[in-house]
């Protein structure tokens, strides 16, 4: 099932359910349009879920927004590809030796074709397509082999960063990956049934229709499944968190191919649809 949250023109914010090009509304049969407060309940709402046969809209006649309203946390993997990896050391960046973990801030989270602002005090603004994972069930000292049954869905995301505040203006990633519009995610929530292995899938980004990234998530050096047993090593995961589990080769900065005003990036995952966004000037 792909679930969003979406507008008509200026009216509240409603859940659907994606059909092919067309979106259903399903707030009633939910309880209420907030995706994140029904996932605990999901497998037990399918079913109605699944029934409910509120307006349809064609998804060209809709306005789509961050699927995962207002989550605790939005937790970022760094440098977990091979190849990325690779690239990042021949530009005198060290390979970590366990799992580098940082936060993007809840306020840098943007809608799937929500406009990306360049900073006006940054030309090195980069990009970095990922599988996106949401959590569905509060949890802690989750095992490597349990790990899939605390998994909601998958969302397709864009982990904007700002280089130099990245790598020269601060000693942690917390300012350069968590800039404002710096997040988006979405289309939608494709649930975990839908998807056959989330280890196989590929990835693709293209800025103005060049492509920059284009690989499979089988090449992440921990896994989906590991990252999942060592976060909750540590914490709580609850339901909505979102995890960004990295990027492969091909970002913007080995070669200084950094986004500019005016740019279009795409990033498209295989079976969870597509996310598009605009670069804008800052305007202040």
């Amino acid at each position: 099932m792909k679930l969003a949250r979406f507008q008509v023109g200026d009216s509240e914010v409603r859940l659907g359910r994606v059909e092919g090009d067309r979106i259903v509304d399903i707030t009633e049969a939910a309880g209420g349009a907030s995706l994140r407060a029904i996932l605990p309940r999901l497998e037990e709402l399918k079913p109605a879920l699944a029934a409910a046969s509120g307006d349809s809209h064609a998804l060209t006649e809709v306005t789509l927004r961050n699927p995962i309203d207002d989550p605790q946390k939005v937790l970022a993997i760094g440098m977990n590809y091979r190849e990325h990896a690779e690239e990042a050391a021949a530009a005198g960046i060290a390979t970590p030796t366990s799992q580098l973990w940082f936060n993007k801030q809840i306020s840098s989270l943007n809608d799937p074709f929500g406009d990306v602002v360049k900073p006006a005090i940054s030309d090195a603004l980069d990009y970095e397509v990922e599988l996106g994972v949401v959590i569905g069930t509060q949890c802690r000292r989750v095992t490597r082999e349990n790990a899939r049954d605390v998994i909601a869905g998958y969302v397709v995301t864009n982990d904007i960063s700002v280089r130099d505040w990245l790598q020269k203006k601060s000693p942690t990633f917390i300012l350069g990956k968590g800039w404002d519009t710096h997040g988006p995610i979405g289309p939608w929530l494709t649930t975990d049934d839908e998807i056959d292995d989330p280890l196989q899938l590929r990835m693709v980004l293209t800025v103005n229709g060049e492509v920059r990234q284009d690989h499979v998530t089988d090449d992440m050096i921990y896994d989906i499944y590991e990252q999942i047993e060592y976060l909750t090593t540590v914490m709580t995961l609850m339901p909505g968190d979102v995890l960004l589990t990295g990027t492969p080769q091909g970002i913007g900065a080995p070669m200084g191919n950094f986004l500019r005003v005016g740019d279009v990036v795409r990033a498209d995952i295989e079976g969870l649809g597509f996310i598009e966004n605009h670069v804008v000037a800052d305007d202040i």
